[in-house]
């Protein structure tokens, strides 16, 4: 690069040169002005260096575009390692399978839900230590609309596979569980070598027990999780399909049903662990909280004499 410069200015000199030459033989021509050869000159010497010019606006861009990718680089590494932690990853056999079927029974701004929903499911089983085989089966209607129209970038997810088909269509009848809290089967532990399917509905309870009478319809063994020996709930049993999702990702990770159910559950739904005896017990982490307002007796006091 040095050497170009040095090139470019013995060319200049040169030029230079060059034009004064110029200028003398258009002046024995005719006669100019002190004015009209200064011009002259100028703008000979203008066209002379117009490579020059050149090279050096290329070397600039050049140089400004190095910067810029280090930069972005710089920027991309700080926002992978601030938004996405990553961790060792080893792959579960077991399959969860969202059935989409359920599309014409649904308001459009429940199948809006539905579809983040689905977006959650993705989203943590990218980041869980165990990932499923996750499987979105019946996928169509309302909710492909508006899968295309609010998040376009769904046809490149990875890791999933993603069907127009029923899910008996793709997956072996033998090996189907469909997860209901209507089922009266309670699910123990899970099957690697099973699929397990999610009913994809958000109806508020207007359908109560659908899922429950479609496992029965086709014939294919059911279950629910085994909610109510280890969660007393003020609230419904039934969960939304990302909590459902979300806690067998966490029972792959820890192991215990207990600890998965309150990793995942919001505290919004009144829920209370269950003792080993079957009483009713307290939230995890709550009694560190009640030592901590009991160590504190005299500053609740001033707060009631205040009020």
């Amino acid at each position: 690069m040095a050497a170009d410069s040095v090139k470019g200015e013995q060319n200049v000199n040169g030029n230079d040169q060059s034009v004064e030459n110029n200028v003398a033989a258009a002046s024995g021509n005719q006669s100019l002005s002190k004015r009209q050869r200064k011009k002259l000159l100028k703008q000979q010497k203008w066209e002379e260096e117009r490579d020059l010019r050149k090279q050096k606006r290329k070397e600039r861009k050049a140089q400004r575009r190095l910067q810029r990718r280090s930069q972005e680089d710089e920027a991309g590494e700080a926002h992978s390692i601030r938004k996405w932690p990553r961790r060792e990853a080893t792959p579960s056999s077991l399959r969860l399978v969202v059935d989409c079927s359920f599309d014409t029974l649904m308001l459009l701004k429940d199948v809006q839900k539905l579809h983040k929903q689905i977006q959650r499911c993705y989203a943590e089983n990218r980041r869980a230590s165990h990932p499923v085989q996750f499987y979105l089966t019946s996928l169509g209607g309302q909710l492909k609309q508006s899968m295309d129209e609010k998040d376009k970038g769904w046809i490149n997810w990875k890791d999933v596979t993603i069907k127009t088909e029923h899910y008996s269509g793709v997956v072996v009848k033998e090996e189907l569980v469909y997860l209901t809290s209507d089922s009266p089967n309670v699910l123990a532990e899970l099957d690697q070598s099973k699929a397990y399917v999610i009913g994809g509905l958000v109806d508020h309870n207007h359908h109560k027990g659908i899922t429950f009478e479609k496992a029965k319809e086709l014939g294919i063994d059911h279950a629910q999780l085994p909610l109510s020996s280890f969660v007393k709930m003020n609230s419904r049993k039934v969960l939304a399909v990302n909590h459902v999702f979300e806690i067998i990702l966490a029972y792959l990770e820890k192991g215990c049903w207990q600890e998965a159910f309150f990793t995942v559950l919001p505290q919004r739904k009144g829920a209370v662990a269950i003792d080993p005896d079957g009483a009713p017990g307290r939230w995890p982490g709550q009694e560190e909280e009640d030592r901590d307002s009991e160590s504190e007796p005299d500053m609740q006091d001033q707060s009631q004499e205040r009020s």
